[in-house]
C-alpha cells in the first residue's frame, strides 16, 4: 500500500524544526513518526494519522475533516484520520504534530 510521499516530506520537515527527536518507522502500510519510540503520526494513503491523547480524540473528531482510523474496519482508540483538507497550512501540520507529540510524552 502506497503513501503520500509529499506529506511525508512535509512531515520530515516540520520534524526539524521540534526540539524533540523524532525517528521513522513503517506501520499500517504507511509511515509513523515516532518520539521515543512513541508513534506521534503518520502518512497511510494520503491522510495524516494522528494519536491523540482520549479527553481530545471526541472534540478532534468533531472536526470536518477528521475521522476515526478505522484502518482494521472498526475504530481504534486514539488514532484519527486527517484528510488534505485540514494539512493545507505548515501551522495545521504543526498544530496536528504537537497533538500526536502530547500523545506520545503521555505514555513514557
Amino acid at each position: 500500500m502506497a503513501y503520500n510521499e509529499q506529506l511525508a516530506h512535509r512531515i520530515r520537515e516540520a520534524t526539524r524544526l521540534f526540539e524533540e527527536e523524532f525517528t521513522e518507522k513503517k506501520m499500517f502500510g504507511g509511515l509513523s513518526f515516532l518520539y521515543q519510540g512513541k508513534m506521534t503520526v503518520g502518512v497511510v494513503k494520503d491522510d495524516l494519522v494522528v494519536r491523540v491523547i482520549g479527553e481530545k480524540e471526541q472534540p478532534m473528531l468533531e472536526l470536518p475533516y477528521t475521522r476515526p482510523m478505522d484502518f482494521t474496519k472498526r475504530p481504534m482508540k486514539e488514532f484519527i484520520y486527517v484528510s488534505q483538507e485540514g494539512l493545507k497550512t505548515e501551522v495545521q501540520l504543526n498544530e496536528w504534530i504537537l497533538l500526536g507529540l502530547e500523545h506520545a510524552k503521555s505514555k513514557l
